[in-house]
């Protein structure tokens, strides 16, 4: 959905955009197309590797940051406000390919699944350390899967007898637990779970989306694409009730604050020509908000 994403900017030639995640630098390059000589543009991304797709152009600026680091990584370039940010959230998709990385299931890798290579935590010390009760918070938070007692008491029986340090090994003990005709869907959920945990993306995205609050002045917009339910259920909240977490602010005659104005009924979906080319598309939803200051 990428000309989706950049028409919901609404792109001013003159204005200050922030792309969240570079990756491979889709996105940045399309804003870069409609910016005039005095347009700018922030990238962020926390993975190193990536520097090498970083564009040559004045108006382009690298920030290897975490997304969670907005409002710093800005300040240090002398930016306070923004005309728009998008994110394309989750795994991008040169990282998916890298099987070294951990995060496929289609490939054999070592249980890594750190965006940043430089985190102290991989995904094999998690299953490696953590309790059977933070397991369980994991699976059931993370990969959405209820109940999660066969699950983890698997996972703890394999680690108790030899540690789980490959991405084959996860996958072979993961699938027999699933219900028939799913094994695919359940093992993904389970690698999602602790990429989640190793990456803390939930709080990362958290901290991120309510940082827009600061850098977004009215008007200026918001553009997210989720790959999954949490990552949506955040964005639609904070558009829906200007925060991330709880309801709307209210006054004492109990107007609501609100503070984005969503520009579409619904989420967009990516076509089904988008879907057969690329099939990592399928569960994408795409938001689009305004920044407003108003009590209804």
């Amino acid at each position: 959905m990428l000309n989706e994403s950049i028409e919901g900017l609404g792109i001013r030639p003159e204005g200050v955009y922030v792309d969240c995640t570079f990756g491979g630098g889709g996105h940045s390059r399309a804003i870069l197309e409609r910016l005039g000589p005095q347009g700018r543009l922030f990238a962020f991304d926390q993975d190193p590797a990536v520097r090498v797709n970083a564009i040559d152009d004045p108006r382009f600026t690298w920030i290897e940051l975490n997304f969670r680091h907005l409002t710093k990584g800005l300040r240090l370039h002398g930016v306070r406000s923004v005309d728009g940010i998008l994110a394309d959230l989750g795994v991008s998709s040169h990282q998916f390919d890298w099987a070294d990385r951990g995060f496929s299931l289609r490939a054999d890798g070592p249980l890594d699944m750190r965006m940043n290579p430089g985190s102290p935590r991989t995904a094999a010390d998690v299953l490696a350390e953590a309790d059977e009760s933070e397991l369980k918070r994991i699976v059931e938070a993370y990969a959405e899967i209820k109940p999660s007692g066969r699950l983890v008491r698997a996972l703890v029986q394999r680690r108790n007898t030899a540690p789980l340090t490959r991405t084959s090994e996860l996958l072979e003990l993961v699938t027999p637990l699933a219900p028939r005709g799913k094994e695919h869907q359940f093992a993904a959920r389970v690698f999602q779970a602790f990429r989640i945990a190793v990456n803390d993306e939930m709080g990362a995205l958290t901290e991120m989306l309510e940082q827009t609050l600061e850098l977004l002045p009215p008007r200026g917009r918001l553009v997210c694409i989720a790959y999954h339910s949490l990552e949506d259920r955040l964005v639609k909240t904070l558009i829906r009730e200007g925060k991330v977490g709880g309801e709307a602010d209210r006054d004492a005659f109990g107007k609501r604050h609100m503070r984005y104005r969503s520009l579409s009924r619904k989420p967009l979906e990516p076509s089904s020509e988008e879907q057969e080319r690329n099939p990592r598309s399928r569960s994408a939803k795409l938001r689009i908000a305004e920044r407003i200051e108003t009590w209804i």
